[in-house]
């Protein structure tokens, strides 16, 4: 065995029987201590496993800021405004949204809360975030959030929620992990839970046989947790995803499961336990209908480069970098936050809204794709 977590997770199955793929997922991304997003060990950025929009250019987080100050206009600019940011990483975001609203307004009012359950990541983000400090707290989980005004901001966390893998036979049947020896092997079984046959109907997934996909009902949970603690605020969420529709569409007969090594791409998720990344993609209809049941109106859908062109990304260039001795440089990373092809395609931006304010939001002016969903 390569570590101590292989161990463990050797040991559950044989004490108690082969166990669902999600909840191998979750153990090893988040079992404490050793889980990928719960070591001292875990590699985030250009050095690490991956990287993300934050790391690759300070524009992403001033949009975000600009975002997070027409949330506060449009409810009427409260004295209290808290910004929740869940998968915070380095802190590269936070940074990046609170140097850009400093020096306005809405900073004498704002709350920054980190949820992090990682120790050695909130003592990197503390160091990262020296010059606010006096405006953030940490916290480890949602639940501990009381009710709040403001918006919880989330880049690339809803996929890293464990997911329950399906493979179409006859019927339904779920991917379990077992043992082969000292090797895990995928075996089938019954559904985990009834909730999976419900939402194969809900959302048309495809039937044929040996179609294989995940579903994320961690989401809906996620929402709940969300929405009942939210008095008057918004919840944005940036990731990689798709519609119902493209996500459980025939062609994708594999699914999006990936794993991130070493900023290499791999799709076995029984490897470097512990070490690597598992993903896969959002089906962002989900987001929205759960939403929807959860008390939370969808304002808006679109494609990351999209939003932030709407979100007025020339007027921050214009501002922070047109006469910067760099800018040809400065422009080309911005580009890989925009370009089709790349993040600005892959990666969707969805807001949603708890409250009585009648809200229109500048980043969907251009675009808003809410009717795929």
């Amino acid at each position: 065995m390569n570590n101590s977590l292989d161990n463990i997770i050797t040991n559950t199955i044989r004490e108690s029987g082969p166990v669902t793929f999600k909840r191998f997922m979750d153990m090893a991304l988040y079992y404490p201590g050793l889980g990928y997003y719960t070591s001292a060990d875990t590699g985030i950025g250009r050095k690490g496993d991956f990287y993300t929009s934050p790391h690759l250019h300070p524009t992403f987080g001033m949009v975000l800021a600009r975002q997070v100050e027409e949330c506060w206009d449009c409810m009427g600019r409260p004295g209290d405004f808290m910004v929740i940011e869940q998968g915070a990483g380095k802190g590269y975001l936070a940074l990046d949204i609170l140097d850009y609203l400093r020096d306005r307004d809405i900073y004498t009012t704002l709350q920054y809360t980190i949820v992090e359950i990682n120790p050695d990541a909130s003592a990197d983000q503390k160091k990262m975030l020296g010059g606010h400090v006096e405006k953030i707290r940490w916290i480890k989980e949602i639940k501990d959030i009381e009710m709040f005004t403001g918006c919880l901001v989330s880049n690339e966390l809803l996929d890293s929620f464990p997911v329950h893998l399906i493979q179409m036979d006859d019927c339904i049947r779920e991917v379990y992990v077992d043992l082969d020896g000292d090797d895990f092997v995928e075996v089938t079984g019954e559904p985990a839970t009834p909730d999976i046959e419900r939402y194969v109907e809900e959302f048309s997934v495809a039937h044929q046989k040996g179609y294989r996909t995940e579903i994320n009902l961690k989401i809906k949970e996620w929402l709940e947790g969300i929405s009942s603690r939210i008095s008057d605020g918004f919840i944005i969420t940036i990731d990689y995803g798709y519609n119902a529709e493209t996500y459980y569409s025939e062609e994708r007969d594999r699914g999006t499961l990936m794993c991130y090594f070493r900023h290499q791409v791999n799709e076995d998720p029984y490897r470097n336990i512990g070490k690597q990344d598992i993903t896969a993609h959002v089906n962002f209809s989900s987001v929205k209908k759960w939403g929807e049941e959860s008390g939370l109106e969808t304002l808006g859908y679109a494609g990351q480069g999209i939003y932030m062109v709407s979100m007025g990304l020339d007027e921050i260039i214009s501002e922070k970098y047109l006469n910067n001795d760099n800018y040809q440089f400065e422009m080309a990373k911005i580009k890989g936050l925009i370009v089709p092809g790349g993040l600005g395609e892959s990666h969707k931006v969805m807001i949603q809204y708890k409250g009585d304010s009648d809200v229109r939001l500048r980043g969907f002016n251009i675009r808003n794709r809410m009717g795929v969903l």
